[in-house]
This record gives C-alpha cells, sequence and structure tokens, in this order.
C-alpha cells in the first residue's frame, strides 16, 4: 500500500491560511530535489543522459530553477514555455522544442534561444526554412524529427492509439526526411517520440525504447545517419491510488540500458545519447492542492462542498481520474463517511471524488481542510477562468521548513485586464 502523506500539520495550515486563504498549491521542494536526484542517479549508466523537464506539466520558474539546478533542461511546446525556460536560466541544447502545427513566431524564438528543434511534421522541413529567412543550407546544425509509429505500438487509455494522433513522422517520412536535412547541410540528428500518458507499465516503456533504438539502426542503414540521440518522451505514470506502485526509476533505467546494449553498440551507434522528457514522475507526488470545506447538502447524496473547483484542478472532471484525499488532523479517523466531495461550477462533473470513503468531515467558515494529492503535475497548469472562476495560487515548502508564494492568486482585476 502506497501510503500518501502530507508534509504540513493542519495546525500550521490553519496559519498559513491566515496569510494565503484557500485553495492553494503547495509544493515540496526537498522531495522534488530528492526524487531528481534518484533520477538523474539510475539513468548515469548510459553513456549521456539529459532530461528534459515536461514544462507543461508545472509551468512555474521557480519550480524550474530548481530542477535547472539538479541539472535537468526543459520540454517545450510553446512560445510562453520557451519564456519560462529562459526566466529559469535555461537555454541552447538544454531547451527542446517540441511543437505542433507550430506558428512561425515560436520556431524564431526556439532559434533565437539555440534550443533544439523537434520538427512534429514532413513539410515542417520546408516551413522552417522560410520561417528562418535563410538560404539553402543554413538551417541549425541539429534538428530533431518525432516519430509516431502508427499501428506499430499500442498508445493507452488518456493519449489514444498513435495512429489516431495528430503527431509526427511516419517512418517512410522520417527516412526522406533525415535524407533530405542532410542535403541541406544539418550535421547532427535526433530522433523523439511520445506514444503514452501516465502509463505505470514498465514494460510499455521499455518497448518504446526497443521501438527506438530499432528505428536508430534502420536510419543508419538507410542514410549513414548516426544519431546523436533518442529521445523517449515522457509518458511515465505515477501511483494516484494507494494500491499502486511507482516505477521506480532504477528498474527503467537498468531495462532499457539492457536494450541499448544489445542494438546499438553492434550497429555502431554505441555513444548515442539518451533524452527524456518526463514532468509527472518528477513533480506530481510533491503536489497537493489545498481547500477547505465549507458547505455540505444531504440529498440523495452526501456532499461536501470546497472552495476549490475544477477550475483549479480538472483532471477528475476531464479523464475520471483518481486523486487521493486525505484531511489533516484526522488522518488515522476511521472512514464512516460517503462523500462525493465537489465545487461550486455550474457543472456536474465538478467533482474531484466520487462516493469515497473519508473520514467525518465538519465544514464552515473553520471547516476542516481537503488535502487532494499528486497535484504536482497537470494541476495548476490545466486551470480555467470558466464561471468567473479565479485561479488559485502556488507555495513552495522549501528545503529549509520555510514557505514562500511563487504565483499569487488571481484577482478580479486579472480576470477583467484583458477587455477592450
Amino acid at each position: 500500500m502506497n501510503e500518501k502523506k502530507f508534509p504540513l500539520t493542519r495546525d500550521r495550515l490553519e496559519k498559513l491560511a491566515e496569510t494565503y486563504p484557500t485553495p492553494f498549491y503547495v509544493y515540496d521542494e526537498r522531495g522534488i530535489r530528492e526524487n531528481a536526484r534518484r533520477m538523474l542517479s539510475a539513468f548515469s549508466v548510459f553513456p549521456s543522459y539529459k532530461e528534459h523537464f515536461a514544462v507543461k506539466a508545472l509551468p512555474n520558474p521557480s519550480i524550474l530553477r530548481i530542477l535547472a539546478g539538479e541539472g535537468f533542461g526543459a520540454d517545450c511546446s510553446s512560445y510562453p514555455e520557451l519564456l519560462l525556460a529562459e526566466m529559469a536560466g535555461l537555454g541552447g541544447e538544454d531547451i527542446m522544442f517540441t511543437s505542433n502545427e507550430t506558428p512561425a513566431g515560436e520556431y524564431l524564438k526556439a532559434r533565437e534561444l539555440g534550443a533544439i528543434i523537434n520538427l512534429d511534421d514532413f513539410t515542417h522541413i520546408e516551413y522552417l526554412e522560410k520561417t528562418l529567412g535563410l538560404p539553402n543550407g543554413n538551417l541549425p546544425e541539429l534538428i530533431s524529427c518525432r516519430y509516431n509509429p502508427g499501428p506499430l505500438k499500442e498508445g493507452n487509455a488518456i493519449i489514444g492509439k498513435p495512429e489516431e494522433a495528430k503527431y509526427g513522422f511516419t517512418g517512410e517520412q522520417l527516412v526522406e526526411g533525415y535524407g533530405i536535412l542532410k542535403k541541406k547541410g544539418v550535421k547532427r540528428f535526433g530522433l523523439h517520440t511520445m506514444v503514452a500518458s501516465n502509463e505505470l507499465s514498465l514494460d510499455y516503456h521499455l518497448e518504446t525504447g526497443r521501438l527506438l533504438f530499432d528505428l536508430a539502426v534502420e536510419i543508419k542503414n538507410k542514410t549513414g545517419i548516426s544519431l546523436e540521440f533518442v529521445n523517449l518522451g515522457g509518458g511515465l505514470g505515477i501511483p494516484y491510488r494507494p494500491e499502486q506502485t511507482a516505477v521506480s526509476w532504477e528498474a527503467l533505467a537498468s531495462g532499457l540500458k539492457k536494450l541499448y546494449d544489445e542494438i546499438l553498440p553492434p550497429a555502431g551507434l554505441g555513444g548515442m545519447a539518451l533524452h527524456t522528457e518526463y514532468g509527472r514522475p518528477v513533480t506530481g507526488p510533491y503536489g497537493w492542492l489545498v481547500a477547505r470545506a465549507i458547505h455540505k447538502k444531504e440529498i440523495y447524496r452526501n456532499y461536501i462542498g470546497l472552495d476549490a473547483s475544477m477550475a483549479d484542478l480538472m483532471r477528475p472532471a476531464l479523464y475520471g481520474a483518481y486523486h487521493h484525499i486525505t484531511i489533516p488532523g484526522k488522518e488515522g479517523a476511521p472512514l464512516t463517511e460517503t462523500y462525493d466531495v465537489v465545487g461550486s461550477l455550474c457543472e456536474n462533473n465538478d467533482k474531484f471524488a466520487v462516493q469515497r470513503k473519508l473520514p467525518k468531515i465538519d465544514t464552515g467558515e473553520k471547516g476542516d481542510f481537503v488535502v487532494i494529492h499528486d497535484a504536482g503535475a497537470h494541476g495548476r497548469a490545466m486551470g480555467f477562468n470558466y464561471n468567473g472562476k479565479l485561479r488559485c495560487g502556488e507555495l513552495l515548502l522549501r528545503s529549509d521548513d520555510s514557505l514562500v508564494q511563487i504565483r499569487r492568486p488571481e484577482t478580479v482585476d486579472d480576470y477583467f485586464s484583458t477587455l477592450c
């Protein structure tokens, strides 16, 4: 059983809420740093390894600076995400720019930063060349291309089947594309894929590694190009449910290294680097949404109404996703009640939990705090303003146990600021 722990006591939350009213996110710097170090240690078995943290998971420069300090780069997919990486002090090939249907200005910013540009489509070879305004033969020295394996790889419930996805080159397009890029003067090449989301099967990720390693050999045989790196993307899941088990960094890295040694050195590719762009398993377990129970309703079901809503955390509504819930101060209390835990949006799927067994929850101005676990990735990042809801702020629990606000909550003035 994966015990879910929250680092702040009820008493500390009461004091904290005097300065920072609920709802808010809390992130654990110590947990994030220790996890990052375990990850890098596990993947040190490779000749060269680089993790580009998926900025979309937790787009806050304070978090990106922490990870940059541990040696991480950034995986960006938009102009603002490139700016966030820049704010965190990242640049050059520490940044991987993977976008699709990309506006010209985003390629220009990526080029300005010296980021690795990862092309999503065969036609973007010409599009990038025209966008940069450079003569034939003057594309960036390093280009990566995104592979869509189609029916060769099963997707999963969240991301869908690769053959139905809008992303990437086919295998045939890759071979042709690399040949064109080589003729245009590109000297260094990478290969990328992204085929799953929140996947907890170790074998699934190892199969992805084998697929790309085999493809790297095929590309060399057909084009003479020795890829500088393969990027396995992200998609590694975390155990949202207490009964689930995390995929260990050590098991993942050692399994991939075994395949790497089996496939690549015999083909003359023994020095090829491995890149990844994990987000969820890096920060996900080290973030929590903290809300207060303000209302209780008893009709056909019993409801606990929070001062947060799915505008703050939409994963349960969007995916039917499970997030564990605990009540600070009642961690050992018996689970005697069955509640739907809900927000205040005019949407019936605005629910954090459905028919969840929980301790008896007190409501009101000084009602119980409700802590929603594993919200450190794709939580605040997916916030929105439906019903005029204002997105909540973010706090960082520093390694020295102090707390600092790293994003203030939105105000009514923020909400109206874009009106003309």
